[in-house]
């Protein structure tokens, strides 16, 4: 199980940290990522961590002001998210998966366990 919080309605340019907190079995092993929704839009990848670290990618358009880490021992992954703009509101989910196809990290369609989301609104 996956939970995520630290959503809310901010200023543009104010700052969030999302965390998602795993539970249930240990995601050690497993990519956390982070991905968002806008209303009648497809999932948008935003970031993702892989177990190890050795992969930590971010989607264009939070290149720079975005953030993700995890913490191994409390089963935890954040997103510090900075500057934050209109465009990014959004529901943010975590998700986590530990194979993956061709679709790779970017693709929704590759994570096998989400949270429920949280909702970030930014105004102008």
């Amino acid at each position: 199980q996956l939970v995520e919080s630290g959503g809310g309605s901010v200023q543009a340019g104010a700052s969030l940290r999302l965390s998602c907190v795993a539970s249930g079995r240990t995601f050690s092993t497993y990519a956390m990522s982070w991905f968002r929704q806008r209303p009648g839009e497809d999932y948008e990848f935003v970031a993702t961590h892989s177990w190890k670290g050795i992969d930590i990618l971010y989607g264009d358009s939070v290149k720079g002001r975005f953030t993700i880490s995890r913490d191994i021992r409390k089963n935890t992954a954040y997103l510090q998210m900075t500057n934050l703009k209109p465009e990014d509101t959004a529901v943010y989910y975590c998700a986590a998966g530990d194979t993956f196809g061709s679709g790779g990290y970017v693709s929704a369609a590759e994570y096998e366990y989400w949270g429920r989301g949280t909702q970030v609104t930014v105004s102008s």
